[in-house]
């Protein structure tokens, strides 16, 4: 990759458009994962318990089926499925029904694009720039699918942490037993939050897909990382979690996916370097 750290000029493009085309295939993550999932669930209960078996043919697969319109279910064509660029020249409507597609579709697309270029801007076009636009694929994927469905499944989760552990082996972003405790750390205290809610209200506060969350996030930011990103979601979550309240007319009872926020702060933590951030907090507050 040395070629395209003196040419960036031709990387930062390629990378962009690299991204472009990742974020196409996230959107596909996002709308089929779930459904896969649930069918899925729904097919091992019936086996536990022993129901007779039904006609349930299984959703289209995350990379076998082809892309087709969620209305008319008509395929796409290849020119259809350029990545921000169909939809822009379709004016975001179906071809073939007119039905308007989903904004999410270019945003996701845009945004991962962003992500991988900004990841080697800060990291290189090494190994480092790429496990950063990595994170941010998984990042995108869970926020998105959390959004729709407040889930946020170990089929990212987990891979997401394990590899920020394997990253670790090799000292890519700090060594093995910070980014250990981090995943640790991550896990523990949102555990306890959930526990001691639970305790207070009777209630479950959060999933626990969000402990799984923050325990990858903690893989790759170390343990010194864990309590930023707490506090930065918190944050987050309450400005624009609130915001979205009000705009829907919603009450406070009503349940927000917090997933979202965590994986905000943690790009935030991750991209600038935990240590910088409490270092900055710490002379901002005169303590250091």
């Amino acid at each position: 990759m040395a070629f395209l750290d003196q040419h960036p000029e031709l990387g930062y493009p390629v990378v962009a458009g690299l991204g472009l085309l990742v974020g196409s295939f996230l959107n596909v993550v996002i709308l089929r994962l779930p459904r896969r999932l649930e069918w899925e669930w729904k097919r091992d209960a019936r086996e536990v318990l022993e129901e007779p078996e039904i006609y349930d043919p299984p959703p289209p697969g995350i990379v076998v089926e082809r892309s087709h319109c969620p209305h008319c279910k008509t395929p796409l064509s290849w020119y259809e499925n350029i990545p921000l660029f169909s939809w822009l020249v379709l004016r975001g409507k179906c071809r073939h029904c007119k039905a308007p597609i989903s904004a999410q579709y270019p945003l996701v697309e845009l945004l991962t694009a962003l992500l991988a270029a900004a990841s080697v801007w800060r990291f290189g076009f090494g190994w480092q720039g790429f496990g950063a636009a990595l994170l941010g694929c998984f990042l995108v994927a869970l926020s998105g699918i959390d959004l729709r469905t407040r889930l946020l499944p170990d089929q990212l989760t987990l891979p997401l942490m394990w590899l920020g552990l394997i990253g670790s082996l090799d000292n890519l972003y700090m060594p093995a037993k910070p980014a250990l405790l981090g995943a640790i750390a991550g896990y523990v205290s949102l555990w306890t939050v959930w526990w001691l809610f639970k305790q207070i209200t009777g209630k479950e506060g959060m999933g626990r897909g969000d402990f799984k969350l923050l325990a990858a996030l903690g893989a790759w930011t170390g343990l010194v990382g864990v309590l930023p990103i707490i506090l930065i979601s918190s944050l987050v979550g309450a400005v624009i979690g609130s915001a979205w309240l009000a705009i829907k007319g919603r009450d406070r009872a009503t349940p927000i996916p917090f997933g979202p926020y965590l994986a905000i702060a943690g790009w935030i933590v991750f991209f600038i370097g935990p240590q910088r951030i409490v270092d900055a907090y710490l002379g901002f507050a005169g303590i250091r």
